[in-house]
């Protein structure tokens, strides 16, 4: 595996990567109708890229396939963080995440912020986040559950 920048051309990949791994990965902590709500397949890739483009975003790729990405704004939020349904549990999230957060750290931050799913959460604890408050985001009409999560890094000159 190899993680590298994110580059405008893997927007579109990203897109389906994102459909594909809610739809699959998050079907047991939500329904169709959440999942739907939440991934819809209609992603304005001209507002993804740009968001990407902004943000420290990081690709996971095997054999040239992309497997994984991530991106944390300057600020030290986790904005999104999704890895391929049939590449889970290898250990792509978690470089990802010591990545942004190795680099975010680099610029002086060290207190870092992610809204994560049901399913996330676990995942999440394990990286040394902790609950802050249930969130509830409204989507399409459709209640969606997660978790503000927060972790704090001391600083190590």
């Amino acid at each position: 595996m190899i993680i590298r920048k994110y580059r405008p051309s893997d927007c579109a990949s990203m897109a389906k990567l994102f459909y594909d791994t809610v739809h699959a990965v998050n079907a047991k902590d939500y329904t169709e109708e959440q999942l739907n709500a939440w991934a819809t397949g209609n992603v304005d890739l001209e507002a993804w890229n740009k968001s990407f483009l902004a943000h420290n975003t990081l690709i996971a790729e095997i054999n040239g396939e992309i497997v994984g990405f991530a991106d944390m704004d300057n600020t030290g939020y986790l904005d999104k963080l999704y890895v391929h349904k049939d590449f889970q549990r290898r250990g792509i999230a978690t470089a990802l995440v010591k990545e942004l957060e190795r680099s975010a750290q680099k610029e002086g931050i060290f207190n870092f912020v992610t809204y994560a799913s049901i399913t996330a959460r676990p995942f999440f604890e394990k990286q040394g986040y902790t609950v802050e408050a249930e969130n509830k985001v409204i989507r399409k009409g459709i209640t969606l559950v997660n978790y503000k999560m927060v972790k704090k890094v001391n600083f190590m000159p």
